[in-house]
């Protein structure tokens, strides 16, 4: 996919370029967040929050280390990370709970139908939590978010060739522990992340 013109560096000078850049890139990036929650108002929140990160990262990016895209889903992991350690942290769920913001319901719909097209690929997620973090990081990106290995290897901060590592790593521990448990539990779940065609550039 082909960037805005400047980059997000321009996106965040311009109201027009940033409402592009915002349109080109949401639904994406509720996807992204829809697979890894499952409550419709946390999933409108850490959207925005990662296009508030964007304003504040956008000096960041170098088109020479990757596409926006791949840029993109290395700020949408943080975000994603820095929730999971604050709710982590969190012991007063009645106060986190309170300082929601209220959505209208067409809104909560729109989310929750979200969610469960997402449905496939939390599940998928869930089959990935005994790999090291690196391997699951580089496949849930590739297998599940459907970017290239080159993407990949942009939004997490490493080499192509480690990328590829990694996701050679992964598939392979995967498919034993598929054949290992008969195929089950995650069965048709473990074949979605080792047998894709995701990865292949």
């Amino acid at each position: 996919m082909e960037g805005i013109r400047g980059g997000p560096r321009a996106a965040v000078r311009d109201p027009q370029l940033f409402e592009e850049f915002y349109r080109r890139h949401v639904d994406a990036m509720t996807s992204f967040v829809a697979r890894r929650v499952a409550d419709p108002h946390t999933v409108a929140d850490l959207t925005a929050e990662i296009f508030l990160a964007v304003l504040d990262s956008a000096h960041t990016y170098r088109a020479s280390r990757g596409n926006e895209r791949a840029w993109l889903y290395g700020i949408a992991r943080n975000v994603v990370a820095g929730e999971r350690r604050r709710v982590a942290r969190e012991t007063d769920r009645d106060r986190r709970i309170s300082g929601r913001r209220l959505l209208e319901p067409d809104d909560i719909a729109r989310l929750e139908d979200k969610l469960d097209a997402q449905s496939p690929g939390r599940r998928a997620l869930a089959a990935l939590e005994r790999l090291p973090a690196g391997e699951r990081a580089v496949l849930e990106l590739v297998a599940v978010d459907e970017l290239t290995v080159v993407e990949a290897a942009t939004a997490l901060g490493i080499s192509r060739v480690a990328a590829r590592v990694r996701l050679h790593r992964a598939r392979k521990s995967l498919r034993e522990q598929a054949e290992s448990q008969g195929g089950e539990p995650y069965g048709s779940f473990l074949s979605y992340v080792t047998e894709g065609t995701g990865g292949a550039t």
